[in-house]
């Protein structure tokens, strides 16, 4: 008999493996079920009592004229030599100059940015890209294009295509994950890192496991995971979900903040309700358990995490737990009465934070 305290023998830690890899892959596919037949009973009972608004979905053909204004920028694409992907983005700024490289959330795109564009332009080439999938960017039809991996690498491939090899990287949301992970994976790329509104990966990867009440606010996670039914959600009663995250009292932008206005809408409207507009988005999520539970690593640029206490999707507890993973000067600003969408609900105070994080000298370590 093993002392206690000892390693496991190889065939003892194989089961244990598997044991762990099939109580994972059960929760995930149970909660899935949990989160769809949620789903269906919100659309039963939509159909109850609107039966003609359920299923009426609007195609907007014309673009808002807040996606054309030309104080956000200059409409470029570059055609990554790799993958052979076309992305488009937006840019700000003189050329030459310092590159502020912005990644976007979910169900946003470019225009998340359109405060930063404005503010960051004097002194930085400020470019808002479309991810891969989303809106003008090209789409592949499979989930496996969506990988991880894929995503960190079209960031190095975007970087390079346009003549750099490093940038001030900004992510908030989803883009926050991959910002993380870009700056893991290609340190040299990131001269400083500025995340909103998401922790670092393996903080989120552990939490979630720990905190049902992070699991269940991560359901659209799980929910993600079901085939075209996501989708159709979205497109119930004229996309009425997506309005919704933005504008709900539970998840929308708060009482004290910078809401959308009527045109800000309109331009989700218009980009996502496009045929298809919304898979490649959610191949984003349905990709992602593949690769988790994700490695410790560390991060070891200058890091600002700027995170919106309100947030309905993610706990703020979350926040000061990645403080260990930064092995450098780290600052963390929790903004009271902000929501999730934090660079769009209190966009001065995001500015005026990212400035002086800029220019702040951050030879010394971690705070």
């Amino acid at each position: 008999m093993a002392r206690p305290g000892a390693a496991c023998p190889p065939p003892a830690r194989r089961v244990m493996v598997a044991a762990r890899a099939l109580l994972f892959w059960a929760l995930v596919y149970s909660y899935c079920g949990v989160c769809a037949c949620i789903a269906g009973l919100r659309l039963l009972w939509s159909i109850g009592r609107r039966p003609g608004e359920t299923f009426r979905w609007v195609v907007r053909e014309n673009p808002p004229a807040c996606l054309n204004d030309p104080s956000l920028g200059t409409h470029c694409y570059v055609r990554i030599k790799d993958s052979g992907l076309r992305f488009h983005y937006v840019a700000a700024g003189e050329r030459g100059k310092p590159l502020m490289l912005l990644l976007h959330g979910f169900p946003e795109f470019w225009y998340s940015w359109r405060h930063q564009l404005r503010e960051f332009k004097s002194e930085y080439r400020v470019v808002a890209l479309d991810l891969r999938g989303y809106g003008e960017t090209d789409a592949p039809s499979h989930k496996e294009n969506y990988k991880l991996d894929c995503l960190i690498t079209d960031i190095k491939d975007i970087l390079e295509s346009l003549g750099y090899n490093k940038c001030v990287l900004i992510g908030h949301d989803w883009g926050g994950m991959i910002a993380w992970l870009v700056a893991i994976c290609y340190p040299e790329m990131v001269t400083k890192l500025i995340v909103v509104n998401f922790p670092h990966p393996s903080v989120f990867t552990e939490y979630i496991l720990r905190h049902p009440s992070q699991l269940i606010k991560s359901g659209y996670y799980f929910f993600f995971q079901m085939p075209w039914f996501p989708e159709f959600m979205f497109t119930v009663n004229d996309f009425k979900v997506l309005k919704s995250l933005f504008t709900s009292q539970a998840t929308g932008i708060g009482r004290k903040g910078c809401r959308l206005t009527a045109e800000d809408i309109e331009a989700y409207l218009y980009v996502f309700s496009q045929p298809g507009a919304l898979t490649g988005p959610i191949n984003h999520y349905r990709s992602i358990f593949s690769c988790l539970p994700l490695q410790h690593h560390e991060v070891i640029m200058p890091t600002l995490l700027l995170w919106g206490e309100r947030d309905a999707f993610m706990e703020v507890e979350m926040a000061e737990m990645t403080r260990i993973y930064v092995k450098n000067h780290f600052r963390l600003t929790i903004l009271s009465e902000a929501s999730h969408w934090l660079q769009q609900d209190q966009p001065d105070i995001v500015n005026k934070l990212i400035w002086t994080f800029l220019k702040e000298e951050t030879t010394r370590k971690r705070e």
